[in-house]
């Protein structure tokens, strides 16, 4: 028994060393700089707009990447050597991302504090100020994504902050989280992707319809998602039709043949999705003829009643 005790004590001291040291726990590999362009929208392009200005080219930090954002971008990419094509990818990423620690101050904090508040619910002040608040939050995010724990925003942390996926927000009054198929923590997807999302929901709101009901996305780190094999990347998110009395939040689920779709709202509803996304919208299945034909949705079967949005 002491010599089992003495292995024990001997592995315990040899994984809180390695711990101490950052060695990862659990390592995300499927961790990427994502892809920002004409017409994204969320967190990303927040911390986009951040970076851009801590390298001296200030945008309107309103998350939304317009004409000058993509002017900025150009000027950088040319500036660095880069292929200025105004679409920020990993080379643009990684000239843009300073690396950060406590002490440091400017917009590149402001980034990281931005990123730390949607991603992981952190409930920083945005000051760009890197104190002890943000030291500890960028330590439980680096423990939390399986990287070297050292309180430094460098490439790795950059990387896996922006790869990392957004809770989808119900709390503004535009959508209500639905689980049809019993995944209720499937509500996570790309910054982008929620990001459209939000923008669509929040000017349907003002139509007078009701909420928009949101079905499955993806898991927090992606992955297998029961019943759905394309929710593994946080690119596909289901919605459900509209219906007549814009209860769509609180009645059962109806389908476009149900006497009370309301054709008309979901319309609206698609041309707020494609409209908030332009270019990013790759399709969305939904089995309504009327709108098949009008070029909004795409047949495919079994969804008759959802609409399932794959972003771009």
């Amino acid at each position: 028994m002491r010599q089992l005790a003495r292995i024990i004590a001997l592995f315990a001291a040899v994984a809180g060393l390695l711990l101490g040291l950052g060695v990862p726990a659990q390592a995300f590999p499927q961790a990427a700089f994502p892809l920002s362009s004409n017409g994204s929208r969320g967190s990303d392009v927040v911390a986009l707009q951040h970076l851009l200005a801590a390298h001296g080219r200030t945008v309107a930090v309103d998350g939304v990447f317009g004409s000058g954002t993509h002017s900025a971008v150009v000027g950088f990419q040319q500036s660095k050597g880069l292929t200025a094509d105004g679409i920020v990818g990993p080379a643009t990423w990684g000239a843009l991302a300073v690396t950060v620690r406590q002490g440091d101050n400017g917009p590149a904090v402001k980034a990281v504090q931005s990123l730390l508040n949607a991603k992981r619910g952190a409930g920083l002040t945005v000051d760009g100020d890197f104190g002890s608040a943000t030291n500890s939050a960028v330590r439980t995010f680096q423990s939390h994504a399986g990287i070297g724990v050292d309180g430094v925003v460098g490439p790795t942390t950059w990387k896996n902050l922006l790869w990392h996926f957004e809770n989808i927000n119900f709390g503004a009054g535009t959508m209500c989280a639905q689980s049809p198929d019993g995944n209720a923590n499937a509500h996570w997807a790309t910054a982008g992707a929620v990001g459209q999302l939000e923008a669509a929901a929040a000017v349907f709101a003002g139509t007078g319809n009701g909420r928009l009901p949101v079905g499955d996305a993806s898991f927090e780190h992606g992955g297998d998602i029961p019943g759905h094999a394309s929710h593994e990347v946080g690119m596909d998110i289901d919605v459900w039709p509209i219906r007549t009395d814009s209860a769509q939040c609180t009645a059962g689920r109806i389908t476009w043949q149900s006497s009370t779709y309301d054709r008309a709202a979901t319309r609206r509803l698609v041309q707020e999705i494609r409209a908030k996304a332009p270019g990013h919208v790759e399709l969305i299945f939904f089995n309504d003829p009327q709108l098949i034909s009008e070029g909004l949705t795409t047949n495919y079967p079994n969804h008759d009643n959802h609409l399932h949005i794959r972003y771009r």
